[in-house]
């Protein structure tokens, strides 16, 4: 399965398995662990091994993760966005706007790499000095790489109960991010279904 990292930075908001929500960027040491372990898509963008992250970078990951969710949020509409933070969105223009900001405050100029014996792909060479800067530049050009390509019309919020996950919808009947969200789902419309035969009402669709 292909792997977004648009898709895995608003994923960093998640249900924690028991009834509540947690932030893979609540602190720096877990936003650090969080960029280690997606240093593999960021290879082509930035070096992540040698980078101390700190409070000012925390912050400016998560600033840019709400633009991401916000977007995210219009991209599933009229469908409702992923709850957690569905009150308090950016607006559009303003997501836009700081999206866009972020990208361009990396120069970069593509480069065409085509080895003897592989496929032709793209190496952006950058002009900026500063890994920080290069690092939410990466970040925000990957969320308007995914949000202007076709994956963005199979982008779903997930409506599991207690799930706050964007997925990517992979065949034409999925309603769930995956298996056990689906299984939880179900066990909830049964219990509804029960309690208004029980209730004598009728039962909800």
């Amino acid at each position: 399965m292909e792997r977004w990292l648009a898709l895995e930075l608003v994923s960093t908001i998640r249900h924690d398995g028991d009834g509540g929500i947690t932030d893979d960027l609540a602190t720096v040491q877990g936003t650090a662990r969080w960029i280690r372990e997606h240093g593999d898509l960021l290879a082509d963008r930035i070096e992540v091994g040698e980078l101390a992250v700190d409070e000012d970078l925390r912050l400016e990951i998560i600033e840019l993760r709400q633009a991401v969710r916000a977007l995210f949020g219009w991209a599933v509409s009229p469908a409702p966005p992923s709850p957690p933070d569905a009150h308090r969105l950016m607006s559009t223009d303003q997501a836009v706007t700081h999206l866009n900001t972020a990208a361009a405050c990396e120069p970069v100029t593509p480069q065409l790499v085509w080895p003897l014996e592989g496929v032709p792909r793209v190496r952006l060479l950058s002009a900026e000095n500063d890994p920080y800067v290069r690092l939410v530049a990466a970040l925000a050009r990957a969320a308007i790489d995914f949000l202007s390509g076709p994956q963005r019309l199979q982008l779903r919020s997930c409506t599991a109960p207690r799930c706050v996950r964007y997925f990517i919808k992979g065949h034409g009947r999925q309603e769930w991010c995956k298996p056990s969200c689906g299984n939880r789902a179900r066990a909830a419309r049964h219990y509804r279904r029960q309690r208004a035969a029980t209730d004598g009402g009728s039962a909800p669709s």
